[in-house]
């Protein structure tokens, strides 16, 4: 029986940084205020005249390199984003263009700030069935092109980058994706939403004057439900494996906001020193957030660890991801 394995990860960021002494210049803010609710210090943010498939291509282009994969060989790739750089095409087929995927199928799929997991599961399950033996995920998310930089309430939270894992066929027991349990609740669209732009409301003068262009957040209603449902979602996988606390090695959650993590992470009975943050200098980067941070830790991880990820978002759509670690 195939299982589906990580073979291979990387991770991009722009170089511009936007810190909180920065952003207090542009509304009215402070890095006390920003550190004590969030726990951010500092985003990257894409100045390029670029969209997200521009962070998705050198996110790719990094992983075809370290792991010398030839992007012929590539049969498929997964987008994970809420920020495409059109309505149509898809942000996928842009990233295969750039990254010389002339042999992959390619889509977009979006589930807010749990797409990478998301997509990670459709990975697997192609690679599980056999209908594909190469298949790379990525999420990209330019969060700067949504934000409204007057808004001191949400323009702290949000940064760009993207990170993409490759996803292929191991014969080996008990390694790669091995369980996932995913939810989604309509009634959380007024909570979290960019109101405008869609079909339910196309683009107009009144649209553009009243802001609507840019992401809503009711703060408090998306930080109960954050903690509360990225903690039963943790445990049900937790419980559905047989696991614990004490014999997970790893939690990567959504990097959305620390008090939420350490909320999660406090629930969940993890200790600190077993979950992965780093939102300190990336802030909130939607979809891409998980691969960005299993990237950057990657040291730390070796081979069997079992690693526990978690993610909610906007929809409301959230679920959590058995993996073991396998490169």
């Amino acid at each position: 029986m195939l299982n589906a394995k990580i073979s291979g990860i990387a991770s991009y960021v722009p170089d511009d940084i936007l810190d909180n002494e920065m952003l207090s210049h542009m509304v009215d803010t402070n890095d006390e205020w920003i550190t004590t609710r969030v726990g951010i210090k500092e985003r990257r943010i894409l100045k390029k005249d670029a969209g997200s498939s521009y962070l998705g291509i050198q996110c790719v282009n990094k992983l075809l390199a370290e792991t010398g994969t030839k992007p012929e060989e590539v049969e498929l790739l997964i987008c994970a984003t809420s920020n495409p750089d059109y309505r149509f095409p898809s942000t996928a087929s842009i990233i295969c263009k750039g990254s010389g995927l002339t042999n992959a199928y390619a889509y977009d799929i979006q589930a807010a700030c749990a797409g990478f997991i998301v997509a990670l599961e459709d990975a697997a399950a192609y690679v599980k069935s056999g209908l594909r033996k190469k298949v790379i995920v990525v999420a990209t998310e330019k969060m700067s092109s949504m934000v409204n930089y007057q808004d001191r309430a949400t323009c702290p939270l949000f940064g760009d980058g993207a990170g993409c894992v490759l996803v292929e066929p191991t014969e080996e027991e008990g390694v790669g994706v091995l369980d996932a349990v995913f939810h989604v609740d309509g009634s959380g669209l007024e909570h979290l939403v960019m109101w405008a732009g869609g079909s339910a409301k196309p683009a107009c003068q009144a649209t553009l004057d009243a802001g609507e262009h840019f992401l809503f957040q009711d703060g408090r209603t998306v930080y109960k439900n954050a903690v509360t449902d990225m903690y039963t979602s943790s445990v049900d996988i937790l419980k559905r494996n047989n696991l614990t606390a004490d014999t997970i090695d790893w939690l990567v959650p959504h990097q959305a906001n620390l008090r939420i993590i350490e909320a999660v992470s406090s629930r969940a009975g993890i200790p600190p020193e077993k979950v992965l943050v780093n939102i300190q200098y990336r802030g909130n980067t939607s979809a891409a957030s998980i691969p960005l941070c299993l990237d950057e830790f990657k040291d730390k991880l070796k081979k069997g660890d079992k690693i526990l990820l978690t993610a909610f978002g906007a929809g409301f759509t959230w679920g959590s991801m058995l993996l073991v670690w396998d490169l």
